[in-house]
C-alpha cells in the first residue's frame, strides 16, 4: 500500500502541487469532524478542534504512518480503495470524494477538454428560454453567453461594462454588485466551494491560479472561503435578488450541463414564487 511515486521532481511540479492541495483539504475535512460522529466518546477537552489522524486512521483501516504522510504531502501513491476508506472516515460528500480523487491524480469521470466556442444550437437554446433569464458559464465562472432576458436582469448592477464577465469576480470586487446579493453570506461560500473543485482539473494553469490570486489579494472574504478547502458541486438554488425596478426577486437557478462543452453548463433563473413571476417583467424596463 505505501509506495513511493516514481519519478517524483521539484516541489514546484504539477504532482507536488497536487500533493499540497490533497494535504490541507484533508486536514480541513479532519479538522471539522468530532469523536462522536465516528462513534467515538467525546473524551477530554482537546487543544485542536477535530480528529486526530490516528483516529481517522484507524477508522479507515490503514496506517498511521501512511495517513499523517498523506497529510504531510509526502509523495506516496493510493489506490481507489484505500482512498474510499478514507472518504468514509472523513464522512466526505460525494463532490468532496470525487475532489480528493482529483487531487491524488486517480482518473474521475471528469473531461478536461478544451471549451469550444459557442456554437449556433447552445445561442438559440438560450435565446428560446426568454422570458427566463438564461447564461451560459464555465466552471471558473465566466460569462460565455447568455440570453436578453439575463442581459435586461443583471446589466444595470454595473455602471459601465464589465470587463472580467465573471460572477465570482463582481460579487467579491464590486460592491455595487454585491449589493444586489440578499443572501450573499450563503450563496458566496458556495459559489467558492464549486470553484474550489474545478480547480483540481486545473493545477498549475497560469489563467486559474493569477484568476485566484487576484481575487485572493483583493477580498478577504474570497481568501478565507479559499482556504477553507470546502468543494461542491451545481444545483439548484434559491438567491435573492434586490432589483430597483421590480423590487425583491426570488429566484431558483438551475443548472444543466452542456456535453459538447465539457465543464460548462446553462443556467436557468426561474422564479421561486408567483410574486417574483409578476415582477420579473420589470426588469425588462429600462432603469430610471
Amino acid at each position: 500500500m505505501l509506495t513511493s511515486a516514481p519519478g517524483e521532481v521539484a516541489n514546484g511540479s504539477l504532482a507536488g502541487h497536487r500533493r499540497r492541495e490533497l494535504a490541507q483539504f484533508l486536514r480541513t475535512r479532519r479538522s471539522r469532524l468530532r469523536p462522536e460522529d465516528i462513534g467515538l466518546p467525546p473524551g477530554v477537552r482537546r487543544r485542536t478542534p477535530g480528529l486526530r489522524r490516528e483516529e481517522v486512521a484507524q477508522d479507515a483501516g490503514v496506517g498511521v504512518t501512511w495517513y499523517t504522510w498523506l497529510e504531510q504531502g509526502r509523495p506516496i501513491k493510493a489506490s481507489g480503495q484505500v482512498l474510499d476508506a478514507v472518504a468514509r472516515a472523513l464522512r466526505l460528500d460525494d463532490a468532496e470524494h470525487e475532489h480528493m480523487y482529483k487531487l491524488a491524480d486517480l482518473p474521475v469521470k471528469v473531461s478536461t477538454s478544451p471549451v469550444r466556442a459557442v456554437s449556433p444550437a447552445i445561442s438559440e437554446v438560450l435565446a428560446a428560454l426568454d422570458p427566463l433569464p438564461a447564461s451560459l458559464v464555465n466552471s471558473r465562472w465566466d460569462l460565455l453567453a447568455s440570453n436578453d432576458a439575463h442581459r435586461s436582469l443583471f446589466s444595470h448592477w454595473h455602471d459601465h461594462p464589465c470587463g472580467m464577465r465573471n460572477t465570482l469576480w463582481c460579487m467579491f470586487m464590486e460592491p455595487d454588485v454585491r449589493a444586489h446579493y440578499i443572501n450573499f453570506e450563503d450563496e458566496a461560500p458556495r459559489a467558492v466551494a464549486q470553484l474550489r473543485a474545478a480547480f483540481a482539473n486545473h493545477l498549475g494553469e497560469p489563467v486559474w491560479t493569477d484568476f485566484i490570486d487576484e481575487l485572493t489579494e483583493g477580498s478577504n472574504e474570497f481568501a478565507g472561503m479559499w482556504a477553507r478547502h470546502d468543494v461542491a458541486r451545481p444545483g439548484a438554488r434559491i438567491k435573492n435578488f434586490l432589483d430597483p425596478r421590480a423590487g425583491l426577486l426570488r429566484i431558483i437557478t438551475t443548472s444543466l450541463a452542456v456535453t459538447e462543452m465539457p465543464e460548462c453548463r446553462i443556467i436557468v433563473y426561474t422564479p421561486a414564487d408567483e410574486e417574483t413571476r409578476a415582477r420579473l417583467p420589470l426588469t425588462r424596463v429600462p432603469v430610471g
